[in-house]
């Protein structure tokens, strides 16, 4: 990896640090539904000694593979799309799921997700995928061997589960008990 490359890595996951979890480690707040004023993020970056700007960030966010990152429509306002450990309401679509979702995860919490289901954790939601080759390169950064639990969201939403669509096109739900997990694939 190049050295731009690797500053922009670093840069990306400061990023998300402070928009999802932790804003207030550079002295910034976000409103309720996530947005964050441009600037003072740029400043507040920059008050920590990094080399930042508008352009870097700008950079950052139209180079995410994963698009976690939006402006308004005038990039005065900066926020995640989705992964919020902290109380945001992004707006997400509730849309009908399609008849199977995925989720990675790494093959060593399988015995606690068959015993307590998966669990949101420090997520406001559970992130589901629309195919298996994006929940498995999600369950890779979890370390070691690969698993993708294969969820049944028809009989999900049949069952009263709502669903949510990011931005981004990450499907969302609350916890979801083992019973509506049809199939695990292993890599």
């Amino acid at each position: 990896m190049k050295n731009a490359e690797r500053e922009n890595a670093a840069l990306g996951r400061l990023l998300s640090k402070i928009l999802r979890h932790s804003p207030e480690i550079i002295g910034i707040k976000t409103d309720e539904n996530g947005w964050v004023n441009t600037q003072e993020l740029i400043d507040s970056i920059k008050n920590t000694g990094r080399r930042f700007s508008f352009e870097k960030l700008e950079e950052i966010v139209n180079t995410n593979n994963k698009k976690r990152y939006s402006f308004n429509a005038d990039k005065t306002k900066i926020r995640a799309n989705q992964g919020h450990s902290i109380p945001v309401d992004v707006s997400m679509e509730i849309r009908k799921p399609p008849s199977l979702l995925y989720h990675g995860t790494s093959l060593k919490n399988l015995e606690s997700i068959k015993r307590l289901g998966i669990l949101r954790m420090n997520r406001l939601y559970v992130h589901l995928s629309a195919d298996t080759e994006t929940a498995f390169a999600v369950g890779k950064r979890h370390g070691g061997k690969t698993a993708v639990l294969v969820i049944d969201a028809a009989a999900m939403s049949r069952d009263g589960y709502i669903f949510r669509i990011s931005q981004n096109g990450v499907w969302q739900s609350d916890d979801i008990p083992f019973k509506y997990v049809s199939e695990i694939l292993e890599k």
